[in-house]
């Protein structure tokens, strides 16, 4: 578990176990989550009023839009910028029904569901009988046995050409793509590298504890921190994305990791199901 000589985040290298588990081959589809809406009349967060006491700031202090329900919606810069704060906009009334914003296109049903929080994504598991994955389990899936590289994989969807500004799109795809268009790894998971990032149950800290081998869960509250999110607890997310490129966050590995604030969605995180027991089909 692990990799050197990329991110220091990612390390140390280790030897962990895990007991067995079961994992969904594809992340969740925005079909399976409308399946759990319907059924259920969940709202998700990015579909509520704000809770403007989660900022931690006076209301007035505030921007707008902010108070508004919504989420981040990946926009390109019009200039050359390595500042993510220039590729990223908290757009109001966009979900997980629109993807893109009030005014873009509606969710297509066999791509991943994005704009979720952490407790949107722990309703639908719990309505159907899963878990979301540790980040042990998830890098073990990932990985399949196979070598650590840190070449950009051809079988996945992430950016070709110069991030934020070129998108070639090479792959096919601009964005997201849906799931299982590329072949699956050895495990039979399909889009376990690149699509959308993967939200784990495991809280974040920067690199690994070298005594946790046994079913690692990650550090405790007291124990996580994220130094891009100084003050608020952070969830692992694993993967990559359809962002991830050459010069610019190389995390299209099993082994990448990066902290998610697990109270907002984004227009690149989604997340998969792990199960103790074998899962019906549904």
């Amino acid at each position: 578990m692990g990799q050197e000589g990329v991110y220091s985040e990612e390390g140390p290298v280790r030897q962990t176990t895990v007991d067995g588990f079961w994992l969904d081959a594809h992340e969740v589809t925005n079909q399976q989550f409308g399946e759990f809406v319907e059924a259920t009349g969940y709202v998700t967060v990015a579909e509520r009023p704000v809770d403007t006491a989660a900022f931690g700031v006076p209301i007035d202090q505030i921007p707008p839009d902010l108070l508004k329900p919504g989420s981040a919606v990946f926009t390109p810069p019009n200039r050359p910028s390595q500042n993510y704060a220039d590729w990223w906009e908290y757009r109001p009334g966009t979900n997980w029904k629109k993807p893109y914003g009030p005014a873009g296109q509606d969710y297509r049903s066999e791509e991943p569901v994005v704009h979720l929080a952490y407790e949107d994504m722990k309703a639908f598991a719990s309505w159907r009988g899963g878990r979301l994955p540790t980040e042990a389990e998830w890098e073990f899936a990932a990985g399949a046995g196979e070598p650590s590289s840190t070449d950009q994989p051809e079988e996945a969807n992430s950016w070709q050409g110069p991030f934020p500004m070129v998108n070639q799109e090479t792959d096919g795809f601009e964005g997201i793509s849906p799931v299982g268009c590329y072949k699956p790894n050895p495990h039979g998971l399909y889009d376990m590298i690149g699509n959308v990032w993967e939200m784990t149950s495991d809280l974040y800290r920067a690199g690994h504890n070298l005594k946790d081998r046994e079913n690692p869960r990650g550090p405790s509250e007291n124990a996580a921190y994220d130094p891009h999110n100084p003050g608020f607890i952070s969830r692992v997310i694993k993967g990559g994305s359809y962002l991830c490129a050459p010069n610019y966050c190389q995390r299209y590995r099993p082994a990448a990791r990066s902290g998610r604030d697990p109270g907002m969605g984004a227009s690149n995180v989604g997340f998969r199901l792990a199960y103790d027991e074998k899962p019906f089909a549904r």
